[in-house]
């Protein structure tokens, strides 16, 4: 204990000198790359650290501690700005990029081996052959089961440079021999928009996950499929959508609001302003409208309700959102890692902030504001959200709203107690469905193959044995004896949708989930309300 002790006050000083050399730098007419100009600062902590490396009785890893002190600085600034480790710059890069480099597969790892769950559709995996329940065994001879094995190794084996191939080694039960396919790797999308299909005649529904770099051409596909299909309504659900790019919801926001109308704006510490407007691009200006959000909807998601609802524009449905309105800029640290620096605020048209209160350096409450709503009652009753008069807006046709944290909906709906039950929720996160209704289909895929989408969606039923089935297996790995009983209806929706998102696509998953849910249920009541919508 003695021995650590005594690097304590050499931390500290580390963090110190890097306190005042990062927080005299930023100077934002900078660009990243010239952030870090030399001056006598930067010198007096570069010697320090050479002075450990070279002259410190003891070896000590000064790479952690900078890392440490980068982490220490951010936590104090506020909630969003970020550092991100050079091991784990790639893969959010790809995240927000949205595509990647690889086969197209995803996988399971079962038991010894990793099993396929369903290869990408038109991906190289599938166009070379492989299929849902194979095993992959090897990868250019490198061995990919045993009980060891990470999915860090596998994804080493796996990804590669675009057009280089992979030689895969397969068992594929009903075959007596190992299965070989030569499988060349390609770009592999990460969908934004899970969900595109029509809720009634007239009202289509998309479903978008976060704001990456491909977004905003998946929902114009997405938003001509529909009005293909008939859409002059449009249901577009933004719950549990953390955010991302703003500059792609700005995009979409445009598609909904006419030319020259304020999107939102922006202001650095200096007070410089930056607004941004719709143009004459959208195409869907005359469309009635509807926005679903939740208090898991932040950023990007904001942005576009906020925007919505300043300019009088559709009809926000749900419970209040997030509150995040604050804006980051990645910067390269130069040694492949990178801070996500918060530099300006974001308001919206009417100009509320909707960024909730926060305490420097106490993250922690910030992040579970949700258990504070979940206890006041708000995602209950509308009546219980607090707001702040002295926050008071109004919008163009009258409208009053709040700024002071997230953006209140114009159509409460509570939580639905059965699909949000916290039981049901671990369950979805612990990943019990996805790996129960694998090893179901795995069992005997030929029951399923001569089911189409439609069929299965408006008529299939689990049964009471799948759903014990399930309740064994949960209980088995949790090592415990619970009934389910009480959650029968739900846990049987999940179970359908899941057998509906391996089987076909994510179509399915949504389409069955959503009909029973009560904030879409709530939209499309509020559709046949109004047959006559007209936005002006």
């Amino acid at each position: 204990m003695a021995t650590k002790n005594k690097y304590i006050p050499l931390i500290i000083g580390v963090a110190i000198a890097a306190g005042v050399v990062i927080g005299g730098k930023l100077n934002f007419s900078d660009t990243s790359d010239n952030l870090f100009t030399t001056n006598s600062k930067k010198n007096k902590l570069n010697r320090l650290i050479d002075y450990i490396d070279y002259e410190y009785v003891e070896e000590v890893n000064t790479d952690s501690i900078v890392d440490v002190t980068v982490n220490g600085i951010l936590h104090n600034l506020d909630p969003h700005s970020t550092y991100i480790p050079k091991e784990d710059l790639e893969r959010v890069t790809e995240n927000m990029k949205g595509d990647f480099v690889g086969i197209g597969i995803n996988f399971y790892p079962y038991k010894d081996s990793i099993a396929v769950v369903k290869p990408t559709k038109n991906g190289p995996s599938e166009r070379a052959g492989i299929i849902s329940g194979d095993r992959i065994l090897l990868a250019n001879s490198d061995t990919l089961y045993g009980a060891n094995i990470s999915s860090e190794t596998i994804g080493e084996k796996l990804k590669g440079d675009r057009n280089t191939s992979v030689k895969l080694t397969v068992y594929r039960k009903g075959e007596d021999e190992l299965l070989e396919f030569n499988v060349k790797r390609k770009n592999i999308p990460i969908k934004s928009v899970t969900a595109t299909y029509m809720l009634t005649d007239n009202l289509g529904y998309i479903k978008m996950n976060r704001f990456a770099e491909s977004t905003y051409r998946e929902f114009k596909i997405a938003l001509d499929e529909l009005k293909d299909l008939g859409a002059t309504k449009l249901a577009l659900d933004l719950r549990d959508n953390p955010g991302g790019f703003l500059g792609i919801a700005e995009q979409i926001a445009d598609e909904f609001l006419e030319d020259g109308k304020l999107i939102l704006f922006t202001k650095d510490k200096r007070g410089k302003e930056e607004h941004i407007y719709a143009t004459r691009n959208g195409d869907f200006e005359d469309g009635e409208l509807y926005i679903l959000i939740n208090e898991n909807s932040a950023s990007a998601s904001e942005v576009i309700a906020g925007a919505l609802q300043d300019n009088d524009k559709g009809i926000i449905v749900g419970r209040r959102s997030y509150g995040k309105g604050l804006v980051q800029r990645e910067m390269a640290l130069g040694d492949g890692s990178a801070v996500r620096l918060t530099v300006s605020r974001y308001f919206t048209p009417t100009g509320r902030s909707i960024q909730k209160p926060y305490t420097n350096g106490d993250s922690e409450s910030y992040y579970n504001d949700y258990y504070k709503r979940l206890r006041t009652g708000e995602l209950a009753d509308e009546e219980s959200i607090v707001v702040d008069d002295s926050l008071k807006f109004t919008t163009p046709k009258g409208k009053v709203v709040y700024g002071g944290g997230g953006i209140i909906p114009d159509v409460f709906v509570p939580v639905d107690n059965l699909f949000d039950n916290e039981t049901i929720n671990y369950l979805r996160r612990r990943g019990y469905f996805g790996y129960f209704v694998f090893e179901e289909l795995d069992k005997d895929r030929t029951l399923y193959q001569d089911i189409s989408k439609y069929d299965f969606i408006n008529n299939f039923e689990v049964s009471d044995a799948i759903a014990i089935r399930f309740q064994e297996y949960v209980n088995q790995r949790e090592r415990t004896s619970i009934s389910f009983a009480v959650y029968d209806a739900e846990i049987k929706r999940i179970i359908k949708a899941t057998l509906a998102l391996q089987l076909y696509d994510d179509n399915a998953f949504e389409e069955i989930i959503n009909k029973d849910d009560v904030m879409v249920q709530e939209v499309i009541i509020l559709s046949s309300e109004y047959p006559n919508y007209k936005q002006d």
